[in-house]
């Protein structure tokens, strides 16, 4: 049984002074963007595939929704009673704006508040991430490891294992004792141990600790925190400025203390509201192989030598709940995350160098994942000159992001590649308009290996240069005449717009051709024949156009 029904009871309060794991599913249930999923499902092969559907299956994002598995398998037949939630961090940008408890259009001011207001967190002696408690040698028998947990294959038939992907690692600095959160996987090896992938290209302070305890000859303390309050969910998949620790940007996402409980068996704080909390050491002795895992960038990230953790404690609440996320190939829960807060963020950012004219940023999602591929939408009174500094600044702001840059009129819809490919046929001159910026920092993604780590932007200006004649559709009214037709009058299945649909001016339309369009639709067109005849010339070549030879229509100015 598959349910996706809106709660009419509202969500009840929670007796925190922020939300958690089980308040954010409440919330969603009662919008609509939650589906329940009672019939038995295989958390090796069937799970992630039929989550995967909702953004390859042509569902539109509006109707995508988180998970809840409660009927769990696995391929070798064990039964879970822990529930599985998938795409409860963002598997819409409505669920990630849930999440934060707030509109979408208010996501990037929420995250610039909570940057420049962090919060510290609160030490409490009892968590409820701690009502289990399993240590020592138990965690090597059957079932009180990390094998008592449903956890998933994300990409059945290239994964070489279950892996937990919403693995916050929390790691600490040696020297300046602050704690980073950083989203790692971990591919599960054994009951007691872990792997663990710190990717060098992210700039993440987890790799940097790592290297200070390695140098130190000692082995790094860390901890998985698995759910939890979605403010810390948040944070851990964010990329916050190194040294800060994220548990002080969660506070400043909800405006309060985070509660925080310390572990068991390392000295590091963790999340009190955590749903599982793996504790152990990580060895800055020995590498071992990991992976094949598919991969954020959209392919499967091949073997490699990366750390593990062996496992000295796993504390968990009585009746967690496990979560998994869905990443890979975009759109994901990964890029839908990076383009509802990025975008945002980039335009407050290129608005602060006073770029003119920019009036909004947008992130290509699909196959590309919300980072290297991004549009500008500029006036379309914009200053060339403007329009270029938009371009190389959007390119080098940050690591990794604007690998390819497009400058659009405001008219164009980026949403719509065709409308960007006829943007680029009509208004872009690759000798005048295109340039290459060398030296771009590429940040996370598939190596080349025969040419090597070093990259370039491309930068695009496909704005409305001069102006043009109007788009050859007919005018609003008369395509919303005709829908009204097509849905109403004839029943037809509902239409679903794609910009452009309907005509509109870019400029070059003057009074004189607006009289005679309008006396064409009144049947009058006679009227515009009797004035052209009045208006014939012999001394100008054909195809002159009317508007740059000064002549007019009924004594006015054409």
């Amino acid at each position: 049984m598959v349910s996706k029904a809106k709660s009419t009871a509202k969500p009840k309060q929670s007796q925190r002074a922020y939300p958690d794991l089980r308040d954010h599913i409440r919330n969603l249930k009662h919008k609509g963007l939650l589906r329940t999923v009672d019939i038995p499902i295989n958390k090796d092969t069937e799970m992630h595939p039929l989550v995967r559907w909702q953004y390859r299956g042509g569902v539109p994002e509006a109707e995508r929704a988180a998970f809840l598995f409660t009927n769990v398998h696995g391929a070798d037949g064990k039964k879970y009673d822990m529930p599985v939630i998938v795409g409860a961090m963002a598997a819409s940008a409505e669920v990630y704006a849930t999440g934060l408890g707030c509109k979408r259009e208010e996501i990037a001011d929420l995250w610039s508040r909570a940057m420049a207001n962090p919060i510290a967190p609160r030490v409490v002696k009892k968590a409820p991430c701690q009502e289990i408690i399993i240590e020592g040698k138990d965690l090597k028998k059957p079932g009180k490891g990390v094998d008592a947990f449903p956890i998933p294959i994300s990409t059945p038939g290239f994964d070489n294992a279950p892996y937990i992907t919403m693995s916050f690692y929390a790691t600490k600095d040696p020297d300046t004792g602050v704690q980073n959160l950083g989203c790692y996987r971990a591919q599960v090896k054994a009951r007691d141990r872990v792997g663990l992938n710190m990717s060098l290209e992210s700039g993440k302070d987890g790799h940097a600790h790592w290297l200070k305890w390695k140098k130190l000859g000692k082995k790094m303390p860390a901890a998985i925190v698995l759910g939890g309050p979605p403010c810390v969910l948040y944070v851990g998949g964010m990329k916050i400025p190194q040294g800060v620790d994220e548990l002080t940007i969660a506070g400043g996402l909800v405006g309060k203390p985070l509660n925080v409980v310390r572990a068991r068996s390392v000295d590091l704080l963790v999340p009190a509201e955590a749903e599982i909390v793996i504790e152990g050491y990580v060895s800055t002795e020995y590498l071992e192989p990991e992976a094949p895992f598919g991969e954020s960038h959209g392919l499967v990230n091949l073997q490699e030598y990366n750390c593990f953790m062996e496992v000295t404690a796993i504390t968990r609440r009585r009746d967690a709940i496990f979560m998994s996320y869905i990443n890979q190939l975009a759109p994901s829960e990964s890029s839908v995350r990076t383009r509802v807060t990025m975008e945002g963020m980039y335009l407050k950012e290129l608005k602060a160098l006073q770029i003119g004219g920019l009036k909004k940023v947008v992130f290509h999602e699909a196959l590309t994942g919300s980072r290297r591929v991004m549009f500008l939408l500029f006036a379309r009174d914009a200053l060339d000159t403007e329009v270029w500094r938009g371009l190389y600044a959007a390119a080098m702001l940050k690591k990794g992001t604007g690998k390819i840059v497009f400058a659009l009129s405001d008219d164009i819809d980026p949403a719509n590649l065709d409308a960007v490919m006829w943007s680029m046929a009509f208004r872009f001159k690759p000798h005048l308009d295109l340039k290459v910026q060398e030296n771009w920092a590429a940040g996370h993604g598939p190596r080349d290996i025969v040419r090597g780590d070093r990259d370039s932007a491309l930068l695009i200006n496909a704005v409305l240069k001069h102006d043009m004649a109007p788009v050859a559709l007919p005018k609003r009214e008369y395509m919303e005449r005709a829908r009204e037709i097509w849905e109403k009058d004839l029943g037809w299945a509902p239409l679903k717009p794609e910009t452009p649909w309907f005509g509109y001016s870019l400029g070059a339309w003057t009074e004189q051709l607006e009289r005679e369009a309008k006396r064409a639709v009144k049947g009058d067109h006679w009227e515009t024949g009797r004035i052209a005849a009045k208006r014939r010339r012999r001394d100008i070549p054909m195809n002159t156009e009317v508007r740059f030879v000064g002549d007019g229509d009924e004594g006015e100015s054409g």
